[in-house]
């Protein structure tokens, strides 16, 4: 099979075409609208926004406000819901159609602990009675595509993503994204590739294979196993955004880029924490720019001195400072080696 195969210009999600097969997994805390947008802009066909609760009392929280913002939104507004009850759900579906959502997604693959003690995310694997009401009462709900984020199945001992699955086509979701783990695996241990595999071959409807796709060889090989309609990618994305770059050219060419010039992991970064400042404001916007500068500068030779010193600043006019100086440094020190 040639490497063109492996990009699906057609692929659609209920009347909506794709512009590729690469989504942006929903990540609570990560996939805000700053960093939704940069991904597109980095060859992401469709980024997740981060999960809202379906609860009506958190709607008006600042929290809830900016998950839900839409302002500049990039290509499709795909919003995750998350609750374990289905009226609440439905509702929750109908109130974010209304302000703007293009396609609703169902959270049963959260493996936190805090939302899985609600009954909701992957706990609701333990219940297939309910994920089948919840199912039927989200797409009676709304009149766009509703789609599904499951897990494997609760532990290792309980896997249901195919009976899962089946059940979903049959309530009428329109595609289904799987992270090959159970809830119990959390991120540990090996993805179960053969379950997503098993899930592609049950149904009929798109599947997209999720779960340690970190390079565009694991993303060929993933996609070439499971026979999955499209790849999820969450934790490889974070300090990483050039990934779906990366592997959309791998896939189009068979040969990898180059590794990204530190010029362009700056102009990036920057960029991006600039976003954040003015998105979140500045205070809230300099908590949120630390983790994401540890993610882009872990494999760019950041020191546990230099993120101390960056974690204690309170000025968002220094945190672009110290990180201008960072790189300035740093490529000096690229000069003196070559």
């Amino acid at each position: 099979m040639s490497s063109q195969a492996y990009i699906d210009p057609e692929m659609r999600i209920g009347s909506y075409s794709l512009e590729n097969n690469l989504f942006l997994a929903p990540m609570a805390g990560v996939t805000d609208l700053p960093f939704r947008r940069l991904c597109k802009s980095m060859g992401a066909g469709v980024v997740v926004g981060e999960m809202v609760s379906a609860d009506p009392s958190l709607r008006n929280s600042r929290k809830s406000l900016l998950r839900l913002s839409h302002d500049g939104e990039p290509g499709l507004r795909v919003v995750q819901i998350a609750g374990g009850d289905a009226q609440m759900l439905a509702a929750a579906a109908e109130y974010n159609v209304q302000n703007g959502a293009q396609i609703i997604d169902i959270n049963m693959g959260c493996p936190a602990k805090k939302v899985c003690k609600k009954a909701a995310g992957s706990a609701l694997l333990k219940d297939p009675e309910l994920v089948e009401e919840i199912l039927h009462a989200v797409v009676n709900a709304v009149d766009v595509p509703v789609t599904l984020k499951i897990r494997t199945g609760w532990d290792t001992e309980n896997k249901n993503a195919v009976y899962i699955a089946q059940l979903a086509e049959q309530a009428g979701i329109q595609s289904l994204a799987v992270h090959g783990r159970t809830r119990a695996c959390k991120y540990l241990g090996e993805v179960e590739y053969d379950t997503i595999r098993q899930v592609k071959q049950s149904v009929s409807i798109p599947v997209i294979a999720n779960g340690d796709i970190d390079s565009p060889e694991k993303a060929k090989e993933v996609l070439a196993y499971t026979g999955a309609d499209g790849l999820m990618i969450g934790r490889a994305a974070q300090g990483r955004p050039w990934i779906f770059r990366e592997i959309l050219h791998y896939f189009k060419t068979g040969e990898k880029l180059p590794d990204i010039h530190i010029d362009e992991v700056e102009q990036i970064l920057m960029s991006h924490v600039a976003e954040l400042h003015g998105f979140y404001g500045e205070l809230q916007g300099l908590r949120i720019a630390r983790k994401h500068v540890a993610w882009y500068l872990s494999s760019n030779g950041m020191t546990d001195d230099f993120r101390h010193r960056f974690n204690q600043i309170q000025s968002a006019e220094k945190q672009l400072c110290i990180l201008a100086e960072y790189f300035k440094q740093r490529k000096i020190e690229k000069a003196q080696v070559a």
